[in-house]
């Protein structure tokens, strides 16, 4: 025999004696997974998180990484209402340079920066290189030695007759809204919203895209009245089912307010005022109920309404008109 020791296994090391090893006594006992991972499930949460920022921690009724805000009103499910928006901004207000340009269809707002940086563009005689200018529509701008005026913002109001379609136009060649105010003005008007053929009263035009898109908005509210005639007797109680409110095929519709014109004259004549921005919701919500509308007059939009406008005819805002109009959006 060999005179060389033998290899020893090595021995491993006590839990207690091992110095690397945290005593199991002291320290919280936490199951591992495969390695060293902890598993996800133990990670902190953040409601066991501490709460360093300003104002109330988390809790209920928040949504998201939202905080909770004193006083705040709430809806189900946490969320807030949203703010009232700005009211938009007057006509004869001043406008960016750059935009003043875009508007007259010259260029786009990057291209007319271009124009502007390069000393293309003079205001009431004088070469403007400074971005972010500000310039009033009588202001006279010669862009590349031309002189350009933005498109003047007509508004237009229309009682609208029966028998013609409420878009602005139709592939079958029938008559349609556009047909009734096409010599109004010299450019091209549209309809804020669609009638169906047989509704009558009240119908805005503009070719103001700003006003155009904040009356089509989702959240926007406009204070509409209507005089209703059915073909069946209107039922008192669906006349509080429509105050209420209604959930339909086509989301929940609610009326302001809904009452007989004359219930022992015509109890098929009906007044409904409706705070919203979609065409069909009285519509639906009457077909909804089970009635079948013979005839839809709408008599008041926002602040408009068609007091001196014989059916067929149309007129522009006035100033003060508008302005009402605009603070209600």
């Amino acid at each position: 025999m060999s005179d060389r020791p033998r290899s020893r296994k090595p021995q491993r090391t006590g839990r207690s004696e091992n110095p690397n090893r945290q005593n199991s006594e002291s320290s919280s006992p936490e199951k591992r997974g495969f390695g060293s991972r902890k598993s996800l499930s133990d990670k902190p949460k953040d409601s066991d998180k501490p709460f360093k920022g300003k104002g109330k921690p988390y809790g209920k009724g928040t949504t998201g990484d939202k905080r909770q805000r004193p006083g705040a009103p709430q809806r189900p499910g946490g969320a807030y209402r949203p703010k009232k928006r700005p009211p938009l901004k007057d006509i004869d207000a001043p406008l960016r340079l750059n935009k003043f340009i875009s508007n007259s269809g010259v260029c786009v707002r990057r291209e007319a920066d271009m124009l502007i940086t390069a000393g293309a563009v003079t205001v009431n005689g004088e070469v403007v290189i400074a971005l972010g200018t500000k310039v009033h529509p009588t202001d006279e701008v010669i862009v590349e030695g031309q002189r350009i005026k933005p498109e003047k913002k007509h508004y237009l109001l229309l009682n609208k007759p029966k028998n013609f379609l409420g878009t602005a136009g139709d592939k079958q060649g029938r008559r349609t809204v556009m047909d009734l105010v096409q010599n109004a003005t010299r450019e091209v008007l549209f309809p804020i919203d669609k009638m169906e053929r047989m509704d009558t009263g009240l119908l805005l035009f503009t070719n103001d895209p700003e006003m155009t898109e904040r009356l089509r908005a989702s959240g926007t509210k406009v204070r509409q009245l209507y005089h209703v005639t059915l073909r069946q007797k209107m039922r008192s109680e669906h006349l509080v089912t429509m105050a209420e409110g209604v959930e339909t095929d086509a989301g929940y519709i609610k009326a302001s307010t809904a009452s007989f014109i004359d219930e022992n004259k015509s109890p098929k004549e009906i007044g409904v005022e409706m705070h919203s921005n979609r065409p069909k919701a009285l519509a639906k919500m009457l077909t909804h109920l089970g009635y079948e509308v013979e005839r839809l007059d709408r008599t008041i939009l926002g602040p408009l309404t068609k007091k001196d406008l014989p059916r067929g005819h149309w007129r522009l805002l006035s100033r003060e008109e508008l302005n009402l109009l605009r603070m209600t959006l």
